[in-house]
């Protein structure tokens, strides 16, 4: 479900490039650090730590080929490099970064625990270990409306709901996968809400079309005329301004924390 860069860019990638850089303002981390991005995508978050967090070296892991392929090719800076590798098992030495970050990626990794594990391994002491996933069941709206509508046309479609599937796109259960980690300290969890405002109702649902990500897989699944039907019903729902405008929220929640040893 994740190859296709330029698709995911339009579907979710202009959303979690505002939640980056709120994202990594409240994180504080000090200039000329040593950053490790776990589950890199595309490389919006990369990106956005080169941008405002002035750091030594960037380096971003990610396990799709493509998404890595898009990443150096669009992000050419000599202080950030990207390698192929799984969470669960990263392919870096260990204390050798001062934040270990992962951004939207928590709830697609098989076994979280785990994936934390290594994101601790990888920083010194003191270092900062943090992530951030959007709120799929509640204000994460161009993802809820999509689902509610699906939903209402066919129940059974209920099992593929992130908010279902995902108990980590909820502060409580985020908050309790750090503190069962024994060698993180001070854990905190912080919701970031950014503004998703469409210009139309194509620009809401075109990212659908491209095949990234659960909701746009299961659109693409669907015969032309239960896709024609879904459409209809959502255009039906969504706050549509007399502009034509719709203007909705993403909310995500970030957890950071500290390794003391």
């Amino acid at each position: 479900m994740w190859v296709n860069g330029a698709s995911y860019e339009s579907y979710i990638g202009r959303w979690s490039r505002l939640v980056a850089g709120q994202f990594l303002n409240w994180l504080d981390v000090s200039s000329g650090a040593q950053w490790l991005d776990v589950g890199c995508g595309t490389g919006i978050l990369s990106q956005t730590i080169l941008d405002i967090a002035s750091p030594k070296i960037v380096v971003g892991v990610e396990p799709s080929e493509e998404y890595i392929e898009f990443a150096r090719k669009h992000i050419q800076d000599l202080r950030v490099s990207f390698r192929l590798g799984d969470a669960q098992m990263l392919p870096v030495e260990s204390a050798s970064y001062d934040a270990a970050v992962s951004g939207l990626v928590l709830n697609f990794v098989p076994q979280p625990t785990q994936a934390l594990t290594e994101m601790v391994r990888s920083v010194r002491k003191d270092g900062t270990v943090a992530a951030y996933v959007w709120d799929y069941a509640d204000e994460m709206q161009l993802i809820r409306y999509f689902w509610n509508a699906a939903v209402a046309l066919d129940k059974t479609v209920l099992a593929l709901d992130e908010g279902q599937r995902f108990p980590l796109c909820q502060p409580e259960p985020l908050r309790e996968l750090f503190q069962s980690n024994d060698k993180l300290e001070v854990v905190e969890v912080h919701p970031i809400v950014v503004d998703t405002t469409f210009r139309n109702f194509d620009d809401y649902w075109s990212p659908f079309l491209g095949g990234q990500g659960p909701a746009s897989s299961y659109t693409m699944s669907l015969s032309e005329e239960r896709r024609v039907a879904l459409r209809e019903h959502i255009r039906l729902t969504l706050p549509i301004a007399h502009d034509d405008s719709i203007h909705l929220i993403a909310r995500a929640w970030a957890v950071r924390a500290f390794r003391k040893n």
